[in-house]
């Protein structure tokens, strides 16, 4: 049996997520938290295959960021999904310093997209552990051959959204070959259009240069979409040594 935690001050917010997860997979086990302290102290003692969470809890503003942390410090690499009011364009500087998983903005989402990330994410949690032992140190990127976990770059994970990590596969694919917006649009569940999908791929990008200054293996194909290009282009500089949000540099 899963463990779910969803950490959320709300109860009707929290019971609607419970109600959520449970109807996506009736057997997973269900922890509800609604303060900072009750959350970290069972974020201690419990091994949670997926964490859901609000950045704002009560008063405490920032109790969900001092949360992601502690998740962190644990070492479990236990994925994380953030459903928070606060707008998304602000949550992905946070998402890219605390090593979160996926957010959702609150009021712009609805139960089919909640439930089809939260399974996305499920299906990750379920094999988050094998992958980490089966990573190759030292390849230049490494891909789940079923999409279900995290891609990692020379050993280190790269921090990106399931949307960017699905164009990221498609890209991979069809290495060395020019993949049409068209194409990259059957990647999208939602925001079906060229310049959502730039700014997917300058997501990639800015994560692959967390982890290494001189990436530049996706390249634009002006008016036909993207490519990418290997590792020929790539220099051999990283910007660190741990992964993102690890608390090292990068």
């Amino acid at each position: 049996m899963y463990k779910v935690a969803i950490i959320e001050d709300d109860e009707p917010t929290s019971g609607q997520i419970r109600a959520w997860v449970l109807s996506a997979a009736p057997d997973i086990e269900v922890a509800q938290w609604f303060t900072r302290d009750e959350a970290e102290a069972a974020i201690a003692r419990e091994d949670y295959d997926l964490v859901i969470l609000d950045i704002e809890l009560g008063r405490d503003r920032h109790a969900g960021v001092a949360i992601i942390n502690a998740i962190n410090k644990c070492g479990r690499g236990t994925p994380v999904l953030v459903v928070s009011a606060m707008p998304a364009a602000i949550y992905r500087g946070i998402m890219k310093a605390l090593d979160a998983w996926d957010y959702l903005q609150k009021t712009t989402f609805e139960e089919p997209e909640f439930i089809d990330t939260f399974l996305e994410m499920l299906r990750a949690a379920r094999t988050r552990r094998q992958s980490a032992e089966q990573v190759p140190v030292g390849d230049e990127l490494s891909i789940d051959p079923l999409h279900q976990g995290a891609p990692f770059w020379r050993g280190d994970r790269v921090n990106v959204p399931l949307t960017a990590q699905r164009i990221l596969a498609v890209l991979h694919d069809n290495k060395g070959e020019v993949v049409s917006y068209d194409k990259l649009f059957a990647a999208v569940k939602s925001g079906r259009n060229r310049e959502n999908i730039r700014k997917h791929i300058s997501t990639l990008r800015e994560a692959f240069r967390e982890l290494d200054e001189n990436f530049d293996c996706i390249e634009n194909v002006p008016m036909r979409g993207f490519r990418w290009v290997g590792s020929g282009k790539v220099g051999s500089g990283k910007v660190g040594s741990g992964k993102v949000g690890s608390g090292k540099p990068s």
